[in-house]
């Protein structure tokens, strides 16, 4: 999430293609870089581990939607046919995760 969340800022082209055109492209790219870097930042506090975890999930949740429509699309938002491939079943692993972390008190 902390590399992610950088990524969004050394980067933010590399996220245009998943932004529709009818939104603020650089303004959507700097709030998820916020939001990104914030939560995986959270995951090591543990004050905010369970609260981080829960807005991964609901983060991940939320992205799911782009995966999926990322397979079918003729040509993927990034990179190629077998990288969608792989990023859906992950973001179905980082899901189980998220929730793993938000209901158990791991430390």
């Amino acid at each position: 999430m902390i590399l992610g969340g950088i990524m969004h800022f050394i980067n933010p082209s590399f996220y245009d293609a998943f932004i529709p055109d009818t939104l603020p492209k650089l303004a959507i790219n700097i709030a998820g870089g916020i939001i990104e870097l914030s939560l995986g930042i959270g995951l090591f506090i543990a004050k905010y581990k369970q609260k981080a975890a829960l807005g991964i999930l609901v983060l991940m949740i939320l992205f799911l939607p782009l995966h999926i429509w990322d397979v079918f699309r003729e040509s993927p938002a990034i990179g190629s046919h077998t990288a969608a491939l792989i990023r859906l079943p992950l973001q179905f692993v980082l899901i189980a995760w998220a929730w793993f972390i938000s209901r158990n008190d791991v430390r």
